[in-house]
């Protein structure tokens, strides 16, 4: 993630990271609108300015480290990364497999609503409007 000093140069810089891309390993990068997609939008208020001006996602296998001894690192945007598999068990649902593109921020409301306990009593459910996963009213 890249937070540009003065937010009018972005585009040049996104231009200098895709003539390095092969050498640097990048997979993709995401600037503008795209970081839209992932964040809110990034700049100085009204927009927000934690919010990276780039995002970069290296190819799979890519790690980078000033370190010889470094093998690995916490995960990113890959597929593999932001794939999860959760499993609720509650004796009152029926088995059931549901699949489908949901995010991490769903897994609290969720552990909230099959506990019988309401969703909207979190702020960031009230804030973001988060739902619980979907398919699980289908369980009882």
């Amino acid at each position: 993630m890249l937070w540009r000093a003065n937010s009018n140069h972005t585009a040049t810089a996104v231009s200098m990271l895709e003539a390095g891309a092969t050498e640097a390993g990048i997979g993709e990068i995401y600037s503008g609108p795209a970081v839209g997609l992932m964040f809110n939008l990034p700049g100085l208020p009204p927009l927000d300015p934690r919010t990276p001006d780039i995002v970069i996602t290296p190819n799979i296998a890519v790690v980078y480290t000033g370190s010889s001894a470094k093998l690995e690192e916490h995960g990113g945007f890959a597929h593999d990364d932001t794939n999860v598999m959760m499993l609720l068990s509650n004796p009152t649902f029926t088995a059931k497999t549901i699949t489908g593109p949901v995010e991490t921020t769903q897994v609290a409301p969720t552990i909230l609503w099959a506990l019988g306990l309401d969703p909207t009593d979190l702020q960031s459910v009230q804030l973001e409007g988060t739902q619980v996963l979907p398919g699980l009213d289908s369980l009882l």
